[in-house]
């Protein structure tokens, strides 16, 4: 059985989000909504450009815990809120999103909970998130 730390760092996940990526996902999730890969569309309700699915981001994140973890079962439970899009270029770079993790609590079943940072173009696009894992 693992144990936790609490204040452990878990390793950082840097990803480039691609449109092509978004393509992708819309096909896997069934989202096809337009702002994840139509420009003008996108521009015409506000945003700047094409932005990725919040699920994407969330999933990218939880890609990092159970990563960590080294088995997808021992992540128990894992929510966010989106608080800012993640714009994506027409072009091959991509976004740079960048996560990192901590464990900051553990608790006396030996499960912990970790707080899970995503940034895109330094600002917070995932806001309280936060996963409970098993050991």
């Amino acid at each position: 059985m693992s144990t936790f730390t609490a204040g452990e760092e878990l390793p950082p996940l840097s990803v480039r989000v691609t449109r092509e990526q978004l393509v992708r996902y819309a096909g896997a999730s069934l989202d096809f909504n337009p702002i994840h890969w139509n420009e003008e569309f996108a521009k015409s309700v506000g945003l700047p450009d094409v932005i990725g699915h919040g699920m994407l981001t969330m999933a990218l994140g939880a890609r990092m815990i159970t990563d960590w973890l080294g088995d997808p079962g021992r992540l128990a439970e894992y929510f966010t809120r989106f608080t800012r899009p993640v714009v994506v270029p027409n072009d091959t770079e991509g976004a740079l999103v960048e996560f990192s993790a901590k464990v900051a609590k553990v608790n006396e079943d030996g499960t912990a909970r970790v707080d899970v940072t995503a940034k895109f173009d330094g600002k917070s696009v995932l806001g309280k998130a936060q996963a409970i894992v098993r050991p």
